[in-house]
């Protein structure tokens, strides 16, 4: 019980707000434009660039999990939507992947994955509250990679996952988790307060210079062949 209440408290204090400023979001982005270059460069987990060039959309995401007898997972990411008449990305949305759960758990691991949404469905899941991915997992040992189909809470919803795991995680009690907007991260980045919709949809804001990176390393990624 014990090690239940500090794990309470460690996950209060996990998801309590700290102060963000634009540079920091835009660093955000950069870090994970590289983690997705990263990915690329590994044949034995990278995305299949044709994969990427059917993709309506995309999520990056980076995740930690850590607990004993009680799990914390938390991260952050971005997401962003292809424009079906001009093939752009839009601007990035940034997100928030929170949760914890009891169980028999032991050890830690850092995570990064790439969610592809491959049809205009899966892309409007984006604007709801929560958006439910990957059911539950495995624990895992080492390297390991997540280039598997996976299901969203409605099964009509196709999705990919690609990921670059590392550490050692064990337990009975794993989920993929649930991924929601961040609205104060896209609030100090746009300067006002816009929603999903808004951002990836709507064209309410003007794409960054971060952001046009990022597009520019999807795109490239996209073209490449023999992977």
């Amino acid at each position: 019980m014990k090690t239940i209440v500090i794990g309470l408290v460690l996950v209060g204090f996990a998801c309590s707000s700290f102060a963000i400023d634009k540079a920091e979001l835009d660093s955000r982005i950069h870090k994970l434009s590289a983690k997705l270059e990263a990915l690329q460069q590994k044949p034995d987990k990278c995305i299949p660039a044709e994969n990427l060039r059917k993709a309506h959309g995309i999520i990056l995401l980076d995740r930690t999990k850590a607990g004993f007898l009680f799990a914390y997972q938390g991260g952050s990411g971005v997401a962003l939507v292809r424009d079906s008449k001009s093939d752009q990305w839009s601007p990035v949305a940034f997100l928030a992947a929170n949760e914890a759960s009891l169980g028999f758990q032991v050890g830690g691991e850092q995570g990064f994955y790439a969610l592809l949404l491959m049809d205009t469905n899966a892309t409007r899941l984006l604007t709801e509250p929560t958006f439910e991915f990957g059911g539950e997992a495995r624990g895992t040992a080492g390297d390991t990679s997540d280039g598997v189909k996976g299901t969203a809470s409605s099964p009509y919803q196709p999705f990919l996952v690609y990921g670059d795991r590392k550490g050692l995680y064990g337990g009975a009690v794993i989920k993929g988790g649930a991924i929601a907007p961040d609205d104060e991260a896209n609030r100090v980045y746009y300067g006002q307060s816009l929603t999903m919709k808004d951002i990836l949809f709507e064209e309410k804001v003007q794409r960054t210079e971060a952001a046009l990176q990022l597009a520019e390393r999807i795109n490239a990624a996209s073209k490449v062949t023999g992977k």
